[in-house]
């Protein structure tokens, strides 16, 4: 399941209902990714995109997770628009028989999702309206995958 959602996130029922779904598969990993301020600044995160065209490029990143790894099921719930400090931003799980393939398909998408994602993101605050590009370490992590 690939969603958009421009309401807030509620991790922990995602994660709940993953489980309940999918937990008889023997192995379900997830990460919950939450809006940081590493300045004071910084308010909220803006999170612009264009409706078909992101959720392509999020199931791209599944399908190909999908096929690398052996999985049973995925979610991936991406938070679009306004989302303030503090808040969940994104949700990655995944199921699979084994443990060694759930942990590694959320972390391949995570890699995926902070580079290649159809999604833009402008940090907002007290005098700060800057867009924010993925970093050196981002690139390190990508290439991990290659």
């Amino acid at each position: 399941m690939i969603q958009l959602l421009e309401k807030p996130l509620n991790a922990a029922a995602a994660h709940a209902e993953f489980l309940v779904e999918h937990g008889h598969h023997g192995a379900v990993a997830a990460f919950t990714g939450v809006v940081r301020s590493e300045a004071q600044e910084v308010n909220y995160l803006y999170l612009d995109w264009y409706p078909g065209m992101t959720e392509a490029s999020i199931r791209d990143i599944v399908d190909a997770a999908q096929a690398r790894f052996d999985l049973c099921a995925v979610t991936v719930l991406h938070r679009c628009g306004r989302v303030e400090t503090g808040e969940p931003v994104v949700f990655v799980a995944a199921a699979s028989v084994h443990r060694r393939a759930a942990f590694d398909a959320v972390d391949y998408m995570m890699d995926r999702l902070k580079s290649e994602a159809a999604l833009w993101k402008r940090e907002v605050g007290d005098g700060v309206n800057r867009w924010v590009e993925p970093r050196a370490d981002d690139a390190v992590s990508l290439k991990r995958w290659s």
